[in-house]
């Protein structure tokens, strides 16, 4: 799925966000510097007027209907063709774990910071591309400057960091796979396809937007090696990183996605930038 197709519409720029959480202060502000109409603001989840908290995702059926339907109108508007339930349902699931895992992924790739975050501690807001946060705990490394304050929980290295990465990452996005998976009709290795998807496409895109793609490409190679015995679980292994020529041109970075974003059920003629289905490996 393209980057286009998990941008929120334009909104008006919002003020500064005065009550910015400080262990995750910078790398929301860059994240808003790269992708100005994702904006993140810190304290209690919202509900009404657009908002749809977690803990209406989670326990309130109407909450998962209103975000569907986003997308069903969404895609009515941007393909001119009416989605199957279960491709709108997926459209949905992506267009969530994209933004929410990069609240997980980018304090870790800039900060070396790990938040802790509940689906019920967040909430969101589709039409203008918003996210309420209210991190609870974090982990960080022992030279970090914030490893005193209130709710830092100090692990040893970064192997330690990128297992509580992905711990954190499996236990928020466990409950929220579990709730969409009779709308989106797939396996649970189908639904971690789209979250690993979502969390590496996440943080490459913006990372390329800050200047930092190399960086955020080799850490997460870290954080899923391809190679044998790799423990990655329930997040597939590999990013799918490779090089490709393009019309005679230099070599550019591509990935083939662990799963199908089922683009080609709107559009028979186009698949999204690697997808497997026509991915050259």
């Amino acid at each position: 799925m393209t980057v286009s197709s998990i941008e929120p519409r334009p909104s008006p720029p919002a003020a500064p966000d005065r009550a910015a959480a400080a262990p995750f202060a910078l790398a929301h502000a860059r994240l808003g510097e790269a992708f100005p109409t994702l904006r993140v603001h810190h304290g209690p989840p919202r509900s009404g007027g657009g908002w749809v908290s977690g803990a209406q995702l989670l326990h309130d059926p109407a909450g998962l209907r209103e975000l569907i339907d986003f997308d069903v109108r969404d895609g009515l508007d941007r393909y001119g063709t009416a989605l199957r339930p279960d491709v709108a349902a997926g459209f949905c699931l992506h267009r969530y774990c994209w933004p929410v895992g990069l609240l997980f992924t980018l304090p870790w790739l800039l900060e070396r910071r790990v938040p802790v975050l509940a689906p019920e501690a967040l909430s969101l807001r589709r039409d203008t591309g918003e996210l309420t946060a209210e991190p609870g705990a974090f982990f960080c490394l022992p030279q970090d400057p914030a490893a005193g304050l209130p709710g830092a929980l100090v692990v040893a290295d970064e192997a330690a960091l990128r297992e509580r990465l992905l711990a954190a990452l499996t236990e928020h996005f466990t409950p929220v796979l579990a709730v969409f998976r009779p709308e989106v009709r797939r396996g649970p290795r189908t639904l971690w396809a789209c979250a690993t998807d979502a969390v590496v496409e996440g943080l490459w895109q913006v990372s390329a937007a800050l200047g930092e793609e190399e960086r955020a490409v080799d850490a997460l190679r870290s954080l899923l090696p391809e190679h044998a015995g790799a423990r990655t679980a329930p997040f597939l292994a590999g990013t799918g990183f490779r090089f490709e020529e393009r019309d005679g041109s230099s070599p550019v970075r591509t990935r083939t996605r662990a799963g199908c974003c089922l683009l080609y059920t709107v559009r028979p003629a186009d698949s999204c930038t690697g997808c497997p289905r026509v991915a050259r490996c």
